[in-house]
This record gives structure tokens, sequence and C-alpha cells, in this order.
């Protein structure tokens, strides 16, 4: 086993016992995962949670990942009972789809209760993810259209506000929260290398190995089209890495020296803007 790293906040810690209240009030849980690393930022911890409750997960940033993969991951993960979306939660009309699927998922449920001459009710959804999923986005496209809070209510607290969508649909809202620590230091890479952590958590130099690397054996295109990088897999690709960052971004030598740090901290830049391109750090095959 790798190195585990350690990362948990004390206000994690405090949002886990509210979901696992919240938990047995809901028919169902939506997931939001980054569609770039979809297995890396699901939560183990919030999996154990959920238990049996019915889930739909919704792979946000799909405008950001590597299209046939996410198609991939969505196989992947029908094959294993779950139904997953993958949505551009900037694209306002996508969240329809998420009431839909949740309503398609329930539907046994509630004509089971029909039948029982029970009185049709909202639907009341969780939704988990860990930071930087997109959960604020989604969060704020489903208020935009007068949602109503009910949070100030006994029973619902300030950090888990209780959301009206509309007379068939509740939303709870809760923290982003990560686990106590990663067992894997390839998940927790693939979680800095879509900004769910600091990438500082990690050795910033070994980050950028494994990132180049990765970017040179799957999407040498991408570093072609950015930075006229062409990485001989088979040579010193490092060297050459640094050196056609440097050139394409005019960083200057210290001392004839290349400026490493500088390279290194440009790269990340255009990474997590986005500007680098469309990249899915792990396959739905378990290849790097």
């Amino acid at each position: 086993m790798e190195k585990q790293i350690q990362w948990y906040p004390g206000h994690m810690a405090k949002a886990k016992r509210e979901i696992e209240e919240k938990i047995k009030l809901v028919d169902i849980v939506i997931e939001l995962v980054d569609a770039r690393a979809p297995q890396s930022s699901r939560n183990p911890m919030l999996i154990e949670i959920i238990g049996n409750k019915k889930i739909v997960l919704i792979m946000t940033k799909k405008d950001l990942a590597d299209t046939k993969e996410t198609e991939k991951w969505i196989r992947y993960y029908k094959k294993e009972g779950i139904s997953a979306i993958a949505l551009n939660l900037n694209n306002f009309l996508e969240y329809k789809k998420i009431i839909s699927v949740c309503q398609e998922e329930l539907r046994d449920i509630t004509e089971k209760n029909t039948k029982k001459g029970l009185k049709p009710k909202a639907i009341r959804a969780l939704i988990l993810g860990i930071p930087n999923v997109g959960k604020s986005t989604l969060i704020n496209r489903l208020a935009k259209r007068k949602a109503t809070k009910t949070g100030d209510r006994p029973g619902v607290t300030k950090a888990q506000q209780l959301i009206r969508i509309d007379k068939d649909f509740e939303l709870f809202d809760t923290p982003g929260i990560l686990w106590p620590r990663f067992d894997d230091e390839l998940t927790a890479k693939n979680i800095a290398l879509i900004g769910s952590i600091k990438s500082t958590i990690l050795p910033l130099d070994d980050l950028y190995i494994y990132a180049m690397e990765y970017l040179g054996k799957n999407y040498p295109y991408l570093l072609k089209e950015r930075f006229s990088m062409e990485l001989d897999m088979e040579s010193d690709w490092l060297n050459s890495s640094f050196e056609a960052i440097a050139k394409a971004r005019h960083i200057q030598k210290n001392n004839n020296e290349l400026n490493y740090d500088r390279i290194i901290e440009v790269f990340f830049n255009e990474l997590l803007a986005g500007k680098i391109g469309r990249i899915t750090w792990e396959k739905a095959d378990g290849t790097l």
C-alpha cells in the first residue's frame, strides 16, 4: 500500500454527523462527482453512509472531461446498478435531467404507494459530494427557480437547508466533505488535479511528473496544441516538458538554469483553469 495522506479538517467531521442524521429523512441521494476523476471523487465514507438508499450519480464538469471516457464511465456505473448522468451545470436547463432521473428511480415506490391509496408527496433528496464538484452551482441553479428555503425550522441546520424546488421535489443541501485520509496516493493525485484539495497537500514536483507522464501517454495532442510540446516517452521527456513550457511562456532562466518552480506554477495554473483541454484522469477500464 502506498503512503497515507492525512486530510480531515474538524468541520468535515461535524458535517459527516449531520449527513448521517439527514439520510434517514430522504427518499434518494444525489451524489456529485467530477467527470474528470469519477471514481477518485467518490467519497467512500459517504458511500457507507448512503447504505441502501437509491442513488443518482451526477458527473459534473463534463465540459472539462474527455467525452469518450465520460461515456465509458456512465456504462461502467450502469453495470454496477447505478444511474449516472453527465452534466454541464453552467447550462441552466440541465438541472431538469436530475429531477427526471430521480423520479424514474423512485417510480416503483411511487406506484406502490399509489396502489395503497397514499397521497403523492414531494420527492426529498439529499445532495452529497466532495468539495469543488459543483454542488453550490447546482443548488444555485435550482434555487433560481423561486425555491423556498425552509432551513430555519427546527431539525434543519443552517449548514444543511431544505430547499423546495417545486411542489414535487425538495432538496437537502450539505457541506462538501472529504474522508479522513487517502489510503491510495493515486486517488490523492487525481483529487489534487481536479482542484478538490490544494495541490500543495502533495509534493508539487511529484504531482507535475505524474500529470505530465499521464498527459504524454494519453493526451499528447493537447500538450502539442497548448505548449508546442512533443514528448518522446521513451527518452528524457521530463526535461523536454520543462523546456517546452519555458519556451512557450517565455520563462527566463535563473543563472542559466531553468526556473522549474515557475514552470510548474504556470502548468498547474493553466491545468486547473481548464486551458489545456478536456482531460479525464482515470479510465473506467482501470488503465493509466
